[in-house]
């Protein structure tokens, strides 16, 4: 059997005719032809849309990151800044603090001024006196770290004031610990120095004060400390000693009888016992000593207000 053959496939001629000059171009195309330029016309359109929306995509990803970082800056910016506010607001309390706590009553003032400079040394040892290390050191950050350098500033206030803190813990202490009044009501009867002695006429150095008052009428301690005995010590009778810290020392002889024992904590006015004439005493009083660092030192140059009534 033959084949039957195929028919000829149509195929389309365009004539493009120039009137003015009478020419004519003629170009036969198949139909294949025009059906892939009419599917080239019409996909066009949709193939650049869909660029543009795959572009107009990459560009919103891009800025929703950037948004998302530009958040995150935000947010630490936020917390830096409120840690940086409190920390200042922190720093001014301290400051205003520190302020007022430093201003020492005026007597309590005086009357320290009047201890040995050993003692005083003691007070004004440690860390801040040797702080001779300018205020802030700039590090070495970027010139846009802006809250790195804050940063660093406020570490930089906050060890300055805590040494300053410290210094005037230390002087608060000491006028804690600076006797400053009488250890009983009554009247003076012997004073810091030499003096008969009353038992054999012989010169004698008086180490303390004698204050005369009834007996039982309380005794106070003159300064804050820490009772470090309470009992029996020979001529002296019934004796309390109170170390108040700083080498410094308070005793109170000849006592009826005690209200404190050794290891109990005192503030000033405080009563740790009562009057008597226990010992070598001829009548009945207290007598007072204050000692710095085994020396002793006269009372009434300490003395600025009353006992404690």
């Amino acid at each position: 059997m033959h084949s039957q053959p195929r028919p000829p496939r149509p195929r389309y001629s365009i004539t493009i005719a120039d009137r003015k000059h009478g020419g004519r171009l003629r170009a036969n195309v198949s139909i294949r032809t025009l059906l892939a330029a009419a599917g080239t016309l019409l996909a066009l359109p949709l193939l650049v849309g869909m660029g543009l929306k795959w572009s107009a995509r990459a560009e919103i990803a891009q800025l929703r990151s950037q948004a998302e970082v530009l958040e995150v800056e935000n947010r630490s910016y936020r917390a830096a800044t409120g840690a940086l506010a409190a920390q200042i607001q922190e720093l001014q309390s301290t400051m205003t603090d520190l302020g007022e706590r430093a201003q020492l009553d005026a007597a309590a003032a005086k009357a320290m001024e009047k201890l040995p400079p050993h003692v005083k040394a003691q007070a004004a040892g440690g860390p801040f006196a040797s702080t001779s290390r300018p205020l802030f050191v700039p590090s070495l950050n970027p010139p846009d770290d802006t809250f790195g350098v804050l940063r660093d500033l406020l570490h930089s206030l906050e060890n300055r004031l805590r040494l300053v803190q410290v210094g005037v813990e230390r002087r608060e202490a000491l006028a804690a610990a600076t006797p400053t009044i009488w250890p009983a009501h009554g009247w003076l009867t012997d004073v810091f120095g030499r003096r008969a002695d009353p038992f054999t006429g012989e010169a004698a150095f008086h180490h303390g004060l004698d204050i005369s008052t009834g007996r039982g009428q309380p005794v106070y301690a003159t300064a804050y400390g820490t009772v470090r005995s309470a009992g029996r010590a020979g001529a002296y009778g019934n004796m309390v000693v109170i170390d108040h810290g700083f080498g410094l020392q308070t005793r109170y002889a000849h006592l009826q009888r005690f209200s404190v024992k050794a290891e109990d904590k005192v503030e000033r006015g405080d009563i740790i016992g009562y009057v008597g004439a226990t010992g070598r005493a001829t009548g009945a009083h207290v007598h007072y000593e204050i000692v710095a660092n085994g020396r002793m030192l006269n009372p009434l140059k300490f003395l600025i207000d009353r006992a404690r009534p």
